[in-house]
């Protein structure tokens, strides 16, 4: 019996610790976020673009170099 009342101390003391630790938590505001937001996005379509365009190339060049 003594393992069970010990378990669920270690829960709500666990419990407890999160929410403290989600009170430190400093979220961005609005404009930061979108601002955030929109670099991502835009930084992912140029990898993609970047992505597409060598995979173009080297699948051309294999081409080029089989038909030889």
């Amino acid at each position: 019996m003594g393992d069970m009342a010990e378990k669920n101390t270690k829960k709500t003391g666990f419990f407890k610790g999160v929410k403290s630790e989600f009170k430190k938590i400093t979220w961005p505001d609005k404009h930061s976020t979108f601002k955030q937001s929109v670099a991502v996005v835009a930084i992912s379509v140029v990898v993609g673009v970047i992505i597409a365009i060598l995979d173009f190339i080297i699948q051309n060049g294999v081409n080029i170099l089989t038909s030889i």
